[in-house]
């Protein structure tokens, strides 16, 4: 049962998560041949001030995520 890892900061809404889970299905569907019903995606979030990027976290370095 392949398994994918999507680790993301958060603010990204239900619609955009629905539409990367469905990709990513579909790319394992055809590069490893497994059975939808077998592929498991996981979204990871975070929010942006537990992420950093050049010693700077992302909460300073980022937009504020729409609400």
């Amino acid at each position: 049962m392949p398994e994918v890892y999507v680790y993301a900061i958060e603010g990204r809404s239900l619609d955009e998560k629905k539409a990367l889970v469905r990709d990513i299905t579909d790319a394992v569907v055809k590069h490893f041949k497994a059975k939808p019903d077998r592929v498991t995606v996981q979204i990871m979030e975070s929010p942006r001030h537990n992420k950093a990027s050049g010693g700077v976290l992302l909460s300073e370095l980022l937009p504020p995520a729409k609400p």
